[in-house]
């Protein structure tokens, strides 16, 4: 969720604020949202997305994923974000994809492992500090 205080946390953390943070903000929720939890697994409590249904496309659709994945930190380091943190978020995607490139085993790990909202996370706890 945007929090009340987004303008005043973004403009204290040096990101972009107003109205288009926090339009940007809750695009890229929804993103991540569709990439890792778009789908209930009838019968569970299991969600994923449809990174976890390209990434049984061999090589190619972690590598698609991957990039894709990519936006949500290059618009994290447009609201302002520091490298730190833009280091945590890429390396979230890196475990992502290399361990999705395990056969079998990685695109379980891949569903499991929701990097992008992992990385919404910690935009957000970063941006509401």
């Amino acid at each position: 969720m945007v929090s009340a205080n987004f303008a005043q946390s973004g403009a204290r953390n040096g990101a972009s604020s107003g109205p288009a943070a926090a339009m940007r903000l809750a695009r890229l929720r929804k993103l991540a949202w569709l990439l890792d939890a778009q789908f209930l697994l009838p019968g569970t409590r299991f969600r994923f997305g449809i990174n976890g249904l390209l990434g049984l496309a061999p090589g190619a659709g972690d590598v698609v994923v991957g990039l894709v994945s990519l936006y949500i930190v290059n618009e994290a380091r447009q609201l302002g974000a520091p490298p730190a943190l833009l280091a945590r978020m890429l390396a979230n995607i890196g475990i992502e994809v290399l361990g999705g490139a395990v056969p079998v085993i990685g695109d379980m790990f891949d569903m499991a492992f929701k990097a992008n909202l992992r990385n919404l996370a910690l935009l957000d706890a970063w941006l509401t500090r």
